[in-house]
């Protein structure tokens, strides 16, 4: 069998399942790729991330600093980031038609600001390099018979070919079919997520955020710290740090059922002492003033008004009239507030999960299986998973071009006789 009569499905019609299909017939156009999408609608996450603008990488362009944003599978993409990383994506993406614009914190989108620019670029390449996309085509099951694959699907069809992408994203089916054929599969749980937290502080303040604040965050024994911004919802807390927390904390918060302890330092550029010495000038220098209507820190005033409320100071409280003792417990909630998180929300621009294929029987030089020759992963499947801010999709685009690539060339595999 030569390069030329290679026969390949591709399992998942996501950005990793589409970009390795793509990778493949460009690299061997003569191979005949087909891919396999369960659902009506392919690149459905793709189309809704990033409030339907598609965060497509996110501009860090050093592999050692790219890795530091992924909770798991940092480790295993360091050698896959220098052969696949976010310069290519945006190079490819410009060569194929499709500018990207760099945001002020590096999150990297279409200059349409419409994932649908993407969606149709991806779309357009299969059409144009002769993939078949078969939608509304679940697989029911893989088998490895000698050399080959033999694929059946839920309405009885049965095919061969000679290699496997996997790209099924966090579905179940896929890690089944992953086990089926030799692989360990960490458990799935969520990874990007929002923090429920129900507390008098937090009242009617939806809508407001807050940047910088320092989070830290005790699940159990385990801490976690992060700096950002933070918003505060009808339910709790989401933003940037809130998100980060979530995936680094994925496992021990599910562990926990999400029920944490979350401590807020609203002010992390102040010294706590310093700003003891601030608020005291302030008591001495307007003590006629009320506390309410005169906040001598960068916070949003209807924040101030609550933090101070919960301290026992109403809003015709004057500065005059703050204790030493009131002062303490308002420094307190300013720098180290300690809130109970009771559960998670979602975050609708972003569905991830952390869990999927062992990494260590992967190799990440060609995205095959170490279990079963001639088998390949991309995107999802993986137990990787990376904060918001695009690197999910790098991860896609970096695994899915591997492992498009190393299908289009590998030889013919030849088992030695048993």
């Amino acid at each position: 069998m030569s390069d030329q009569l290679l026969k390949i499905a591709v399992i998942g019609g996501g950005a990793a399942g589409f970009f390795g299909a793509i990778a493949c017939a460009e690299k061997n156009p003569r191979a005949q790729v087909k891919l396999l999408e369960a659902g009506r609608q392919p690149l459905s996450k793709v189309l809704i991330s990033g409030g339907g603008r598609c965060n497509v990488t996110h501009a860090c362009f050093e592999p050692a600093l790219l890795v530091q944003n992924y909770p798991r599978g940092g480790k295993a993409l360091r050698g896959a980031f220098t052969q696949f990383q976010p310069q290519q994506t945006v190079e490819w993406f410009t060569a194929h038609g499709v500018k990207l614009k760099t945001e002020a914190d590096g999150r990297m989108f279409p200059i349409t600001d419409n994932s649908e620019t993407i969606a149709t670029c991806l779309l357009d390449q299969l059409e144009e390099l002769n993939i078949r996309l078969r939608l509304q085509s679940p697989v029911k099951s893989i088998a490895k018979v000698d050399d080959r694959f033999q694929i059946e699907l839920r309405s009885g069809e049965l095919f061969t070919v000679d290699r496997v992408l996997l790209a099924t994203g966090s579905s179940p089916h896929g890690h089944q079919f992953a086990q089926a054929l030799g692989h360990t599969i960490a458990p799935p749980v969520p990874s990007l997520f929002t923090f429920n937290i129900k507390d008098d502080r937090l009242q009617d303040l939806a809508g407001i955020s807050a940047n910088p604040v320092r989070l830290r965050l005790q699940v159990g024994d385990a801490k976690f710290e992060q700096t950002g911004a933070l918003l505060i919802t009808h339910w709790g807390v989401s933003g940037p740090a809130v998100l980060k927390l979530s995936a680094w904390a994925a496992r021990e918060l599910h562990r926990d059922r999400y029920h944490a302890t979350l401590t807020i330092n609203w002010l992390p550029q102040q010294n706590p002492e310093k700003l003891r010495q601030e608020l005291i000038a302030v008591r001495n220098q307007i003590p006629q003033r009320t506390i309410a209507a005169n906040c001598p820190v960068m916070l949003p005033r209807r924040l101030w008004e609550k933090l101070i409320e919960f301290v026992g100071v109403t809003k015709e409280t004057r500065w005059a009239e703050l204790s030493n003792k009131a002062l303490n417990q308002l420094i307190q909630e300013l720098t180290q507030g300690s809130y109970a998180i009771t559960g998670k929300g979602i975050f609708k621009e972003e569905f991830v999960t952390c869990g999927g294929v062992n990494l260590r029987e992967v190799n990440f030089k060609t995205m095959e299986s170490k279990c079963c020759p001639g088998l390949y992963f991309a995107g999802e499947i993986l137990d990787i998973d990376g904060i918001t801010g695009g690197f999910n999709f790098q991860s896609a685009w970096t695994t899915g071009a591997i492992a498009g690539k190393s299908m289009a060339t590998s030889p013919t595999l030849v088992h030695p006789p048993t």
